[in-house]
């Protein structure tokens, strides 16, 4: 039935039909499963982003993950950091603004092309560096689609200077250490994440996961209802 789906950022009725019919064809199709509802959410959405049915097996998650970014979301003003600017560009802006999420993402800024430059590092080290600099990672939800080396660097920062996001989505793409990248955030104890075993992965899944969580908490009780402890002006 249509009104079993979480809420959609679709703006118009033949809009959500569209999107709820597909998701009715997906559970159709879709291989048996020991998803738990919201996490099936989420894997459905990624599977509708690509229609990719391997997504159903591949996505893995941390026993608290849904949890966390719900909880990061109901707190306003909880940074958003992505590697790239195209899963920043996925993201309806509406939605973000309702649970007051602040998007960030550095892999063009000057100084960090210089740093990458000086350092012999890649830009997706830099940024992430520099985020961790500004107090952006601390209960923050980190969505990483594209660069493994971020999700590397990432890892090291939580491990060796204490920076705790609430929620790492860690799904890049590609053939150097993107499923090595993903295997080490899968051992990971000390933050929740959600990943996607091999070599796929890639923004658009990120972004599927992100708007799953998004109409998750709408479906949940609305908006964000307090400051996040870390937020600042943006």
């Amino acid at each position: 039935m249509i009104c079993s789906y979480p809420l959609t950022e679709q703006n118009t009725p033949a809009g959500r039909t569209i999107e709820h019919a597909s998701f009715a064809i997906i559970d159709a199709e879709a291989a048996p499963h020991a998803y738990e509802p919201d996490q099936w959410a989420i894997v459905r959405r990624m599977i509708h982003a690509g229609a990719d049915f391997e997504m159903n097996g591949l996505t893995v998650f941390h026993p608290r993950a849904v949890s966390a970014g719900l909880g990061a979301l109901r707190q306003s003003g909880a940074p958003l950091v992505a590697d790239v600017g195209m899963i920043l560009a996925g993201l309806a802006p509406t939605r973000l603004q309702r649970f007051g999420v602040r998007p960030h993402q550095f892999i063009a800024d000057a100084d960090v092309i210089d740093a990458a430059q000086i350092q012999g590092t890649t830009r997706a080290v830099q940024a992430m560096r520099k985020a961790q600099r500004l107090g952006l990672l601390d209960g923050a939800i980190i969505g990483i689609g594209n660069a493994p080396t971020a999700l590397i660097e990432l890892l090291r920062l939580i491990e060796e200077e204490g920076a705790r996001p609430a929620l790492v989505i860690g799904m890049p793409v590609g053939f150097v250490a993107a499923a090595e990248s993903k295997a080490l955030l899968a051992a990971v104890s000390l933050v929740p994440w959600i990943t996607v075993q091999g070599r796929k992965g890639g923004s658009t899944l990120v972004v599927a996961a992100i708007h799953s969580l998004l109409a998750l908490a709408e479906a949940d009780g609305g908006a964000a209802s307090g400051p996040h402890p870390a937020a600042s002006p943006p």
